[in-house]
């Protein structure tokens, strides 16, 4: 007898048994509450990464404003009421600039293409570049009452720069027009030296601190007008006309007997200068005939420079195109002068050395 296995099922041979199928999991249902504090957590997420990166933007973009005001590249409109003029001591032309008029024009029609630059000081700005350009807003403002030219746009210095700093960035803007004449070159150096606020004892020592990118010959120069400046600052009308030749000239007469100075300024005063020409035609005559003859000397006398010495006499005459080198000694009479005689008509040229001859012997 076959003993009969615990849990053995006797099935037809026929019988077909059918499994049912398996229940699909349960999907587990979060109730309104808990949905609702998730989807704040995803939320809250979020708006701190957004936070953050903001915050990132923001602290990027301070650092990048303080690394540009450092370098003086920021920009803004500043109101015209709150910039002065008085830290910084400018020599300016008593005349007006006639390139206002065309500065302005082009102010109205594109606007100020380059800012002008100021030092935060007190409630208020200082002008360190640009007094041409903010002479041309007050000038269209008051002509137009325009809004648009009560602010200008303007560079806005970092604070702690020095009083020598300062200047020298005033003169260096100069320095690139190429019409700055030695006159206000010689101008700004004085007016450096009387400031009480820097530290240059003299003359000298502003010209070497204002002008420290100029090569030697060109300080030079600057030292020399300096003292023209002294004597007749007072006493023209056009004094950035004067070329470098005849003011070195008149320097040099000048130095030579300093009581003329007082008989030149006289002779300016009582001169008709309506114009430039008018005014260089009287320093010239000063140069060539003396203080006491400021009318057209003739025959032409000129006092030698430095002293005559006994077999040599050596002056020069301050021309156009330069400074006339002359030199006679006996047998030899010697003139130079950066210019190409051999380039003048030969007739012309025997003619004016005949009449040289005919003056001398006059």
């Amino acid at each position: 007898m076959k003993k009969r296995r615990m849990f053995d099922i006797d099935l037809p041979p026929d019988a077909s048994v059918s499994v049912p199928a398996a229940e699909p999991p349960q999907v587990s249902r979060r109730g309104p509450m808990a949905t609702a504090i998730g989807e704040n957590a995803e939320s809250l997420r979020q708006r701190q990464q957004a936070e953050a990166a903001i915050r990132a933007e923001n602290d990027a973009l301070a650092h990048e404003f303080v690394r540009l005001k450092k370098l003086g590249l920021v920009t803004d409109l500043i109101p015209l009421d709150r910039i002065e003029m008085t830290l910084l001591i400018r020599d300016r032309s008593r005349r007006r600039d006639d390139e206002i008029d065309e500065l302005k024009a082009s102010i109205r029609e594109i606007g100020l293409s380059n800012p002008i630059c100021v030092s935060p000081r007190g409630q208020g700005y200082e002008l360190v570049q640009g007094f041409r350009r903010l002479s041309a807003y007050r000038e269209l403002f008051e002509e137009t009452g325009d809004d648009v030219f009560a602010r200008i746009p303007a560079a806005l210095m970092p604070q702690g720069e020095t009083l020598e700093g300062l200047y020298r960035r005033m003169v260096d803007e100069n320095l690139v027009r190429r019409d700055l004449s030695f006159w206000e070159m010689a101008s700004f150096a004085r007016a450096y030296a009387a400031d009480p606020e820097t530290d240059a004892a003299d003359v000298d020592a502003a010209v070497a601190q204002l002008f420290r990118t100029s090569n030697r010959q060109k300080k030079i120069y600057i030292r020399h007008f300096a003292t023209l400046v002294g004597a007749l600052e007072d006493s023209l009308n056009f004094p950035e006309a004067i070329p470098r030749a005849l003011g070195l000239a008149l320097v040099r007469r000048l130095e030579d007997e300093p009581t003329l100075a007082a008989s030149l300024a006289a002779a300016l005063r009582a001169a008709n200068r309506a114009s430039a020409e008018d005014e260089l035609a009287v320093l010239r005559r000063f140069f060539e005939a003396g203080a006491g003859d400021v009318d057209p000397p003739s025959p032409v006398q000129v006092k030698p420079l430095g002293g005559a010495r006994k077999g040599k006499i050596t002056f020069r005459i301050a021309r156009p195109e330069g400074e006339a080198r002359c030199s006679a000694s006996p047998g030899r009479l010697e003139l130079r002068l950066e210019r190409d005689f051999s380039a003048i008509e030969r007739r012309r040229l025997e003619a004016a050395v005949a009449a040289f001859f005919k003056t001398l012997d006059g």
